[in-house]
């Protein structure tokens, strides 16, 4: 399963939606070199390197919209934010130490299709139609 972009995904913030796009597409390169079969732990490594650095960048875009304009919601979103890099380090830290094993990836397919699905849905667009009223 790989993360598709669709109309109903948008927050209607063009930034987010944008970063959003680029989560997709560093997120489907992880999982189509998992689905490889031999997998190159040099290339994982570099997917999964820029992933962790990409999330804190977007996390953090979202954030200083969040303070800039003081969304009711700042504090559940950050404890999303915060639980997905803890569980996506936790999952980095596995694969550069294992190897990558269908469990593992199972795993990273759950937490990074599943999780960022649900969040932009609920939570991103909820954030997303309190910015355009704000901006």
């Amino acid at each position: 399963m790989s993360l598709q972009w669709s109309d109903t995904l948008a927050s209607g913030s063009s930034e987010i939606d944008t970063q959003h796009k680029e989560l997709f597409a560093r997120v489907n390169g992880l999982l189509a070199a998992f689905e490889k079969g031999e997998v190159d732990r040099q290339e994982i490594s570099k997917i999964i390197q820029y992933l962790t650095e990409y999330v804190v960048f977007h996390f953090g875009t979202e954030e200083k919209y969040m303070d800039h304009f003081k969304y009711s919601s700042t504090s559940q979103h950050k404890a999303q934010h915060a639980q997905f890099v803890k569980n996506f380090l936790k999952l980095k830290d596995r694969m550069l130490m294992e190897g990558i094993n269908s469990s593992l990836a199972v795993e990273t397919r759950e937490l990074c299709v599943d999780w960022l699905i649900n969040h932009i849905k609920y939570s991103d667009r909820a954030l997303g139609m309190f910015l355009k009223l704000k901006m």
